[in-house]
């Protein structure tokens, strides 16, 4: 045998070994980057999501309070949000949107209130159906954040 061809091959073997293991880290590192970026598009989808329903819930609580015969089509448009968040986010944050909006149905069906029932409300904590949906979404985000870390 050569005594050539056999340094020959050590240095084929190592170089393919080094170029596979360089390879491999670069595509390694390309998978982290790619779920860390998939990881923070999907976190900001869901604040989107639930900074639109907050308004929107806000908007038509107040409503009911004024009124006693909702627009269907507002009602339709927070069951739409609720269930987008069935496919984006965690089971108690869904369950507390469900209590806003039936917690808005209930309100356009009590008598209209005037500005000194809603300071009553206000006296007796009970007016913001929102303020357990807001804990459930900072849960489900602080926690996606403490994951992703």
């Amino acid at each position: 045998m050569n005594t050539a061809i056999v340094p020959a091959l050590a240095a084929l073997t190592g170089s393919a070994i080094g170029g596979f293991t360089s390879l491999g880290a670069s595509w390694l590192t390309q998978m982290v980057q790619f779920k860390a970026q998939e990881r923070t598009a999907q976190l900001g989808q869901r604040q989107e999501l639930y900074r639109n329903f907050i308004e929107e819930a806000s908007k038509w609580y107040a409503d009911a309070y004024e009124h006693d015969t909702p627009e269907v089509t507002n009602l339709v448009g927070l069951y739409a949000m609720v269930s987008r968040m069935r496919v984006l986010s965690a089971p108690s944050v869904v369950e507390h949107a469900d209590l806003v909006v039936r917690a808005i149905i209930k309100t356009y069906l009590s008598p209209n209130k005037t500005f000194q029932d809603i300071t009553e409300l206000l006296d007796n904590r009970t007016m913001d159906p929102l303020s357990s949906f807001s804990t459930a979404c900072r849960e489900e985000l602080w926690g996606d954040r403490r994951t992703s870390s």
